[in-house]
Order: structure tokens, then C-alpha cells, then sequence
């Protein structure tokens, strides 16, 4: 408080005192009254202080969820994710069967799993067990050299849990294919930057180890096959798709499929440009080739997988939806968030570029509405950063505010499935890294897959000094997305609501719950950075305690933090979280 009048040390009479102090004076007599009366009446509450109007730490948000009606459903397999053909390249396939990465994929699951990337058109099947291979000596990289036949020998923890091959793989092993690794992801950088790529050539063997890693993932494969084999009058040559078609149908491998990755890039990688009334007379090739074939006469099929819906990708998307709208399960595109060569923390937390998506999202829909209303559109290969990510950027906590933002977004939105570009890879947009350790994206895709259903609700929300309306930003930097909460978890009954929220704000937030969710208790699951790095961190804490795998290779329990009913939730500045509101008995999410 300010006090507009001095005592000087003499008191002066009353009638020599300015009238203009009275007041002041006196409201200063009657606060210290009021303090001398509540100690003596053991009230230690504090007085509240005038704060100035500015300041959002004063600001009360009111937030309410329809819970009627959801406004949105989306796949089972909503999250979903990929694996970059590179994996042939650098060596990483080969330890697909690591109990320690079936582990994490599991806990991911039910999702598809997409093999493909800018390396697909670019990938050759070979029918061949065990092709011919250069003999190493005695040293270690023997193991490297010969993994297929020398797996089992080095591997005593070999596992088969419903005829899956799971593995245990010595330390030697491990630390020299991190080398490889190493060494080969140069060489994929600079195929990247002068956008001129080697062949890949897949085995049958290569083939068996996906597959075995997606299906004791509890993932479903879907194969993107190479495009880009042509015939002299530009159609597809289908010759060695064909061949892994009848391979994999042997095998009775359940998969579904994609033809290409990016055609909108062909003429720069390739030198010949594939319009979309030949692409889309590609897929009707496709599908005819997949009909003869017992198990897949129905498999689904996806595409045309097109990059960042700029003028010339519209028209080839129209030119595709004309000819093959009807034949695909779902229409497929990418986006990329930011260059990672220029990439800075901050980035991340820029509303603007938050927001990018949104019109991407319209654009797609306008396209495949005005052909096919009402087909399933999903977004593949999404990425924070290109270029492979920036270490210690696209790889640590502050890239998650992208991540989940992108999913409450597209959820919003109607997008079917998101598929996040890569569950394990070479670079820094992966959610594992190569010493089998879960990256921040990770337990934040955990959470999620945990706690959040394919039921989308609506979220009202007001401020104190605005008008209510309908919406899920606040002042663009704080988000807030409902959902029906996931029913497969058993911790919660039908008809509870999970809340996520991004709170980009250098302050915190306070939440109010109304209507429905007045007095109902809350369980938090607040995600924050762990360590001295701050949003660089590559380790995250859930509600103060830090997320580690178990000793024996387990995922651990997410333990939340019950909240009194009718508290107040206060969000922290620059996190998020997770809310679930229990017992709403919300009719939009007590059946399935």
C-alpha cells in the first residue's frame, strides 16, 4: 500500500492538517484496526493486494466440456508411428528384436506402423534367406557381419513369447553398431542435402525381422513400396513390388499398403515428375495387383502420402482424388514444422508457428471433400524439425509444446491418424534414442496413449474480462483440448475426461472448473523438465519424480497426483499436462 501523507514527529492539530490527507489517513487507521482485530481472532489469512490490470497472474480462467455429444471420433490408432527405410542403410534393423525397443513400442500400442520415409522409392525387394555376405575375422565385428546367422549364439535371453523372437543383445554388439551408426549418418545427411540417394536392397530376412518387431509390438505394419521404378512410358513397373507382394503373402503377413513417398518431389530426386491422374492410374494398378492375393484382396490402402499442400502439391493431389479418390482407405500428407539447420529453443514456443497447421489442414479437406466427402484423411511422417532434427533442440522437452499441440490440433480438426516420423532412427526427431533410452516425445506419446480416447469433446472456456465462447486457445498461449478418457484404461470408469494443456506462458494459469466439472476430483499428470538443462533436457519428470525405464526393462508406473475437488487447477509456466476429471458420468463417453 501507498500512504499519500507523512507523520511528522510532532502531530500538528487537526485544523493545521491539509483536508486532502483526511481520508488517506484515516483508511490507513481503520486497515491497522482491521489487522490488530484479526490476530486477536486468529484469522492469519493474508489482506489481498490491488494488483495492476495488466498482470495475467490474476487472470481466472473458467473452463466447462460438452459432454453430451462428442464432436469429433477419431481411429483407435490415432497416434501411430514410423520407421525410415535408413534402417537397412546404418544397420539398426538388425536390432529390431531388442527386448528393451519392443518394450517401448509396446507400451505405444494399439497403433500402425508405417515403413517408409524419403527412402522409399529408393528400396529394392530381394527373395533372397541369406545372401551372400564378406566373411569378418575373429574380433567383434564378426557379429556385425554375420548377425543372422550368429543371433541366436550371442543371444542365450532369445525369448518367444507368441512366436516372437525377442532379444537380448551384448554390449559389444550395441557399441558397435552405434559407431556404424554414427559413421553412416553422415553419409545420410549428405544424400539428404544434395537430394540424391543410393538404392536400398530389402532380403526376405530383413522383411521377417519388421515384421516380427511390428507384431510383437502390437503394431500394424503398413509398407510403403517404391514408386519410382518406371516404365519408358512413365507407368509403374510393378515387377518388384510384385515379388514382395507374393512373399509376404507366403508368409501370411497381415500388412497394408502404400505406393510412394512424396511424388511431388520426383523431379528433383529422380529427374522424371509423376503428375497425379498417373499416380492415382498407379494406385488402381496396385490395387488390382493386391486383389488376386487371398489375404490381401481387402487390405487397405493408403496414399498419395504428398508433402506441404503448396500450390503445385494441391494440384497434384486434385489431379490424384479425380482418378483414385475412391480407391484409397485414407488420403495421406507430411509437414514439417521448421528447418533444423536454423533452429533455435524458442522456436518452439511460438504460437504462429503452432498454428501453421490449421490452413494446411483446410487445404487438404477442401481437396478431398470436393471428390470424395467424408474419406478418412490422415497426417504421416509429421516431424518438428527437418533435415534429421537439431541435437539437443528437436530431441529434448521443449519440442514436445509441437508435438502435443499437433495432436489436440488435428484431433480437433477431424485428421483421422497422426504418424509421428521416427519411433527409432537415425537424427533427433525420434522418440527413442540409440542407447534404447525414451526421449521426452516419448513419455509424453505414453501419457497420451494412456490416458486419452479416440472421443473428442468440445471445450468452453472465459476469462473474468471477456465474453464466453466456445474455443480451446486462451490468448493463443495457453491450449486446452478434452477428450473422452481412454476406456481401455482400467484406472478410471467410463464416463471421465481427461484435459491437456499447454500453458506457454512465462506464468502460471489458474483454471477454474464449471458446469460439469464443478467439484469433481482431478488427477494430474503434470509433465516438466528434469535436470539443469531446462527445455534442452532430454529427461522429463511426471508431478516432481523422474521418468525412468525399470531395472528390468519395464516401463514404469505413470502415478498421478490426486487434486482436492473443486481446487483450482494451477498450471505452471511453459509446461503441460494432463487432467483426468473423474466420475463426470459424461454420456458422450460412457460407451464405446
Amino acid at each position: 500500500m501507498r500512504v499519500l501523507c507523512a507523520f511528522p514527529e510532532a502531530m500538528p492539530s487537526s485544523n493545521s492538517r491539509p483536508p486532502s490527507c483526511l481520508a488517506p489517513v484515516a483508511l490507513f487507521l481503520a486497515l491497522l484496526l482491521h489487522l490488530f482485530l484479526s490476530s486477536q481472532a486468529g484469522d492469519r489469512r493474508p489482506l489481498p493486494v490491488d494488483r495492476a490490470p495488466g498482470l495475467k497472474e490474476k487472470t481466472l480462467i473458467l473452463l466447462d466440456v460438452s459432454t453430451k455429444n462428442p464432436i469429433r471420433t477419431v481411429n483407435e490408432n490415432f497416434l501411430s508411428l514410423q520407421l525410415d527405410p535408413s534402417i537397412i542403410h546404418d544397420g539398426w534393423l538388425d536390432f529390431l528384436s531388442s527386448k528393451r525397443l519392443v518394450t517401448l513400442a509396446r507400451g505405444l500400442s494399439p497403433a500402425f506402423l508405417r515403413f517408409g520415409g524419403k527412402r522409399t522409392d529408393f528400396l529394392q525387394f530381394q527373395n533372397l534367406r541369406n545372401p551372400a555376405k564378406s566373411r569378418g575375422g575373429p574380433g567383434p565385428d564378426y557379429y556385425l557381419k554375420n548377425y543372422e546367422d550368429d543371433i541366436v549364439r550371442s543371444d542365450v535371453a532369445l525369448d518367444k513369447q507368441k512366436g516372437c523372437k525377442i532379444a537380448q543383445h551384448p554390449d559389444v554388439m550395441l557399441e558397435l553398431q552405434r559407431e556404424k551408426a554414427a559413421q553412416m549418418h553422415l553419409v545420410l545427411l549428405k544424400e539428404q542435402f544434395s537430394n540424391t540417394y543410393s538404392n536400398l536392397i530389402l532380403t526376405a530376412r530383413s522383411l521377417d525381422k519388421l515384421y516380427n518387431f511390428a507384431d510383437c509390438s502390437g503394431l500394424h505394419l503398413i509398407f510403403a513400396l517404391n514408386a519410382l521404378r518406371r516404365n519408358p512410358n512413365n507407368s509403374w513397373n510393378s515387377s518388384s513390388a510384385l515379388s514382395l507382394l507374393k512373399y509376404s503373402a507366403s508368409k501370411k503377413y497381415n500388412i497394408s499398403w502404400e505406393l510412394g513417398n512424396e511424388p511431388n518431389n520426383y523431379r528433383t530426386m529422380h529427374g522424371r515428375a509423376v503428375n497425379g491422374s498417373q499416380l492415382g492410374k498407379d494406385y488402381i494398378q496396385l490395387k488390382r495387383l493386391l486383389q488376386p492375393i487371398r489375404i490381401y484382396s481387402r487390405a487397405s490402402l493408403y496414399g498419395p502420402n504428398i508433402g506441404r499442400p503448396r500450390k503445385n502439391v494441391i494440384a497434384l493431389l486434385d489431379g490424384f482424388m479425380k482418378v483414385a479418390g475412391s480407391t484409397v482407405d485414407a488420403v495421406t500428407w507430411q509437414h514439417c514444422y521448421i528447418d533444423g539447420r536454423v533452429v533455435k529453443v524458442m522456436d518452439f514456443l511460438k504460437t504462429r508457428l503452432l498454428d501453421t497447421l490449421s490452413d494446411q489442414i483446410r487445404k487438404i479437406q477442401k481437396v478431398v471433400n470436393t471428390y470424395t466427402p467424408g474419406k478418412k484423411i490422415w497426417l504421416e511422417g509429421v516431424v518438428t524439425t527437418s533435415a534429421g532434427g537439431t541435437n539437443n533442440l528437436s530431441d529434448s522437452y521443449a519440442a514436445g509444446f509441437l508435438w502435443l499441440n499437433t495432436l489436440g490440433m488435428l484431433a480437433n480438426q477431424g485428421i483421422d491418424v497422426v504418424i509421428r516420423h521416427s519411433f527409432f532412427d537415425h537424427g533427433y526427431n525420434h522418440l527413442v534414442d540409440q542407447n534404447f533410452n525414451p526421449l521426452p516425445d516419448y513419455w509424453l506419446s505414453l501419457l497420451y496413449k494412456r490416458l486419452i480416447g479416440p472421443k473428442v469433446l468440445a471445450v468452453h472456456v472465459a476469462g473474468l474480462q471477456r465474453k464466453p465462447r466456445p474455443g480451446r486457445v486462451i490468448r493463443d498461449k495457453l491450449r486446452i483440448y478434452a477428450h473422452c478418457t481412454n476406456h481401455h484404461n482400467h484406472n478410471y470408469v467410463r464416463g471421465s475426461i481427461t484435459l491437456f494443456i499447454i500453458n506457454l506462458h512465462r506464468s502460471r494459469k489458474k483454471i477454474k472448473l464449471a458446469g460439469t466439472l464443478r467439484d469433481k476430483l482431478v488427477h494430474q499428470y503434470l509433465l516438466q523438465p528434469y535436470g539443469q538443462e531446462g527445455l534442452k533436457s532430454k529427461s522429463v519428470q511426471l508431478n516432481g519424480q523422474p521418468l525412468v525405464m525399470v531395472d528390468d526393462g519395464t516401463l514404469p508406473e505413470l502415478k498421478p497426483r490426486p487434486l482436492r475437488a473443486g481446487r483450482t487447477l494451477v498450471i505452471p509456466p511453459v509446461t503441460m499436462g494432463f487432467y483426468v476429471v473423474k466420475n463426470v458420468n459424461a454420456l458422450a463417453c460412457r460407451y464405446r
